[in-house]
């Protein structure tokens, strides 16, 4: 049983910080890489980063590259991501799922997902 928590979501001015937690179990981490996707209301779901399973390699969505970085702990069981510089833009309900990861992108792999964890960036 895969199973993906998000915490860490919540209110943020513009230019602040928030770091989402994904949570997971150890042989999920061993099987699959780990990627964040985000959905804004009347918008369609987006790929934000990835990070493969050995931690070799990340890749992200050119808007949040710079801003956003995905980082795993094999020990805690969990992937994170640190988002800084946020904007209103970035508002959405932030997903984790297991992905495939490569350079040429992401995609869903056997369609485990969290429940999300919403972002607001508002003044």
């Amino acid at each position: 049983q895969v199973q993906l928590v998000e915490s860490g979501g919540g209110l943020v001015q513009p230019g602040g910080s928030l770091r989402l937690s994904c949570t997971t179990s150890r042989s999920t981490l061993d099987t699959y890489s780990i990627g964040w996707f985000r959905q804004a209301p009347g918008k369609e779901r987006e790929e934000i980063a990835c990070i493969v399973r050995d931690d070799t390699m990340t890749l992200y969505r050119e808007s949040v590259k710079g801003r956003f970085t995905i980082s795993r702990d094999n020990i805690k069981n969990m992937v994170y991501l640190q988002m800084n510089s946020l904007k209103p833009e970035d508002t959405a309900v932030y997903y984790c799922a297991t992905v495939w990861c490569r350079r040429s992108g992401m995609r869903v792999r056997d369609d485990y997902w969290g429940q999300g964890t919403q972002v607001t960036v508002s003044s």
